[in-house]
């Protein structure tokens, strides 16, 4: 974990350093799935909350938009193959 991130995560929130640190980690670990495992989970939530797979691939595809560290842009067809192989 990066020192500097965590004592400017401290600074600007007036978090204690561990809580700090804590927080640095939580979102490193959220950031760390890969793209196929953020999909896949994203998939299965969507799901559950009983949304149909039309919607659920301009959900998914907007949200990786969105996301610090992109994958680039990704097709209806190309979640499906990630979802279904």
């Amino acid at each position: 974990m990066d020192p500097e991130l965590v004592r400017h995560v401290a600074t600007s929130t007036g978090l204690s350093g561990p809580v700090a640190a804590r927080v640095v980690a939580d979102v490193v670990a959220y950031f760390s799935e890969t793209t196929e495992e953020y999909v896949r989970r994203r998939h299965r939530e969507l799901q559950a909350r009983e949304r149909r797979n039309a919607e659920i691939w301009t959900v998914i595809a907007s949200e990786l938009a969105a996301r610090p560290v992109r994958c680039g842009e990704v097709s209806e067809r190309q979640l499906r193959r990630i979802v279904y192989g």
